[in-house]
């Protein structure tokens, strides 16, 4: 007998929506990651992240009814909460700077070049992407860190697919430009997801 299939995030939403705790906890499971991920790479702050994480799973409890499935999906409209809180936190001037956006890596036995070399490419990749106008930054992050698709990118955002598309085409050139100059390695224009 097959397991049961795990219900999808409209699906989840739907039930939160009728106060169901499991369904909640369901999601805030699956999703968290992803709406801390952003919110990190969006802030440069492990400390907003958190706060930013713990405000959106908060609206999710009292907003589930507010969400549409047929507007975007789950996820999409997760990061666009996440978004305007991410924007709230960075406009306080206390908590805008880099303070922890140091990303720590698991240390791997062996030759020590290889991951300080990764480490360095990493911390000057994040602080290239802190660097980006937020409209910029927003985009290469949806798109190119959390994989989103250019329609739930822009429900995110609240605005256009060709908008996204132009942000992200400019954010990718901006950033390429910014890692050349600051002579660090640019393998890719895409960012990889495993930077975390």
């Amino acid at each position: 007998m097959a397991p049961p299939a795990s219900p999808s995030d409209e699906d989840l939403m739907a039930r939160i929506a009728d106060g169901d705790r499991d369904a909640f906890a369901q999601l805030y499971r699956r999703r968290r990651p992803d709406v801390f991920r952003f919110a990190v790479h969006s802030s440069g702050s492990r400390t907003i992240a958190e706060d930013v994480t713990q405000d959106v799973f908060m609206a999710v409890i009292h907003q589930a009814s507010r969400y549409q499935a047929t507007r975007s999906s789950a996820r999409a409209w997760l990061l666009g909460i996440a978004r305007n809180h991410v924007r709230r936190a960075r406009a306080r001037p206390a908590e805008s700077s880099l303070d922890d956006a140091g990303v720590a890596l698991a240390v791997v036995d062996g030759d020590p070049l290889p991951d300080l070399a990764r480490r360095r490419s990493i911390a000057a990749l994040q602080r290239a992407v802190l660097e980006l106008p937020p409209r910029f930054r927003e985009a290469v992050v949806l798109c190119d860190l959390e994989e989103l698709t250019y329609e739930d990118a822009a429900a995110a955002l609240g605005c256009a697919v060709g908008t996204v598309r132009s942000r992200l085409h400019r954010g990718r050139a901006l950033l390429a430009r910014r890692l050349r100059t600051d002579d660090a390695p640019l393998v890719h224009t895409r960012l990889p997801r495993w930077i975390v």
